[in-house]
């Protein structure tokens, strides 16, 4: 369950029986797509399996907000350009990393959620009101 930044949403079913279903993920790629541009990349299972995890430990129906899932190399050079906070080689370049948020859940509760899974790394941005999950080394960061 997930809603974006282009207003759109996503509720689909994209693992059954150890089995990920190809026309649901090509679904997630497009809506995880760089919403600068347009362009899309093969979403890494794992991340989408990390957030899948921590949505189900929030016990809520409601939808993540996609803050930010793959970017170009030319978005997120634009954002290194306005922020010290963004990696020159994020895992956001590889389809490996989401920025997410809920209304009803704190940015404390998502992360507690997400770092409970022990699976990649989670960031906690609470200014900006997100959380960071990617499929990369276990570890942790933020305040």
């Amino acid at each position: 369950m997930y809603s974006g930044r282009t207003g759109e949403s996503i509720d689909t079913i994209y693992w059954v029986e150890g089995n990920y279903i190809k026309d649901a993920l090509n679904e997630i790629n497009y809506f995880m797509r760089d919403w600068r541009n347009g362009q899309t990349k093969q979403i890494d299972t794992r991340t989408i399996d990390i957030m899948s995890a921590a949505h189900n430990l929030l016990n809520t129906s409601e939808p993540y907000m996609l803050v930010s899932g793959y970017r170009s190399p030319q978005t997120n050079a634009m954002l290194r350009r306005r922020s010290s906070g963004v990696a020159k080689n994020s895992r956001h370049l590889r389809g490996e990393a989401a920025d997410l948020t809920m209304k009803s859940r704190s940015v404390a509760q998502i992360f507690s959620a997400a770092s409970s899974c022990r699976a990649g790394g989670v960031g906690r941005y609470t200014r900006s009101k997100f959380v960071h999950m990617d499929c990369g080394p276990v570890r942790s960061w933020g305040s």
